[in-house]
């Protein structure tokens, strides 16, 4: 019998590569855990971003250490540090959780037939009226598909999030996605009848001084942009004493007779048809942040998942040629 080298003989040094996968010791979880931790800048902060106790996070790190034999945070009662061991194992669990999540996709990407959780973002107000209604729809036509739709004005990354892919009204998309455009989107001054009736229906925007203008929180500032059919760009700064960083609470106070809002067209149409709603100085545009389309972004690993695929070809099916609510 072909005898082993020395260096190979088990017990004879330290496991190394795939040998030392063989020890007991955590791994996924708790790598996991100790980036996260790195990011955030506390384990209160890693549990947060994880949904754990404080106490499931410090206790995975201290059984790293222990595995390693080495201290990799330096903790103070007022920060984390990585020590020098730590900032190699940093360097080395990215790469390794990085290498995990490709392989997942890249396996997962074998298979024809959607499967696995689906993680959706999308704004909370376009994403309750447009996007909740067709998840249970595509997870009926795929049984082995979970469905997940996290609502969120606030813009996401779509790598730290998990998020395979996120609905977006945006002027430029993002360099680092892929970016599917399904449609254009119209905004507007709009109001209730009785607040028009008591207050008058302005003829210019310089009259818009005479009137209580609702405000956007997510915008840049308090000031409403907006482009004349020649191309010129007024500025008005908004009036209101009640500001909301929510379109449901900025289409509420504008039914409500609070004001004149700016909508965009997916919320205002409806109410308009209705008579609840009148839309004012039609010839002016509203210029926002939130530009003039609406994209399905993903990241080029996601472009081959199966899930992906099924709920872009859904979007698509909803959105064009012409979107649900200009029907």
């Amino acid at each position: 019998m072909k005898r082993l080298p020395a260096s190979r003989v088990r017990g004879s040094g330290p496991p190394t590569g795939l040998a030392a996968m063989d020890r007991p010791m955590p791994w996924l979880p708790a790598w996991q855990a100790f980036v996260r931790v790195v990011e955030a800048g506390s384990m209160a902060g890693a549990a947060r971003l994880l949904g754990c106790t404080r106490a499931q996070v410090s206790r995975q790190v201290a059984e790293l250490e222990a595995a390693f034999g080495a201290t990799l945070l330096e903790r103070s009662t007022r920060r984390l540090a990585l020590t020098p061991a730590g900032q190699v194992f940093h360097q080395h669990a990215l790469a390794a959780l990085e290498s995990v999540a490709a392989t997942h996709l890249a396996v997962g990407n074998l298979g024809g037939e959607p499967h696995g959780v689906l993680r959706v973002s999308a704004t909370h107000t376009f994403g309750r009226l447009y996007v909740a209604p067709l998840l249970p729809r595509l997870a009926a036509q795929h049984p082995r598909l979970t469905c997940e739709l996290i609502l969120t004005d606030q813009l996401v990354d779509l790598e730290a999030g998990g998020i395979d892919l996120a609905l977006r009204m945006t002027r430029t998309p993002p360099q680092d996605a892929v970016a599917r455009r399904l449609a254009s989107l119209t905004r507007g001054i709009y109001a209730a009848p009785d607040y028009l009736r008591a207050h008058g229906v302005p003829a210019s925007a310089a009259e818009l001084n005479r009137h209580q203008t609702l405000s956007y929180l997510m915008t840049e500032d308090h000031r409403w942009y907006l482009l004349t059919p020649d191309g010129d760009e007024l500025v008005h700064a908004a009036t209101a004493r009640v500001r909301f960083n929510s379109g449901d609470c900025l289409l509420d106070a504008a039914l409500a007779g609070q004001g004149l809002a700016i909508l965009p067209s997916y919320l205002a149409v409806p109410h308009l048809a209705a008579g609840r709603l009148q839309r004012v100085l039609p010839e002016l545009e509203p210029n926002t942040p939130f530009g003039r389309h609406l994209y399905a972004c993903y990241t080029p690993s996601r472009r081959r998942t199966p899930k992906v695929r099924a709920l872009l070809e859904m979007l698509v099916a909803e959105f064009e040629p012409v979107p649900p609510w200009e029907r």
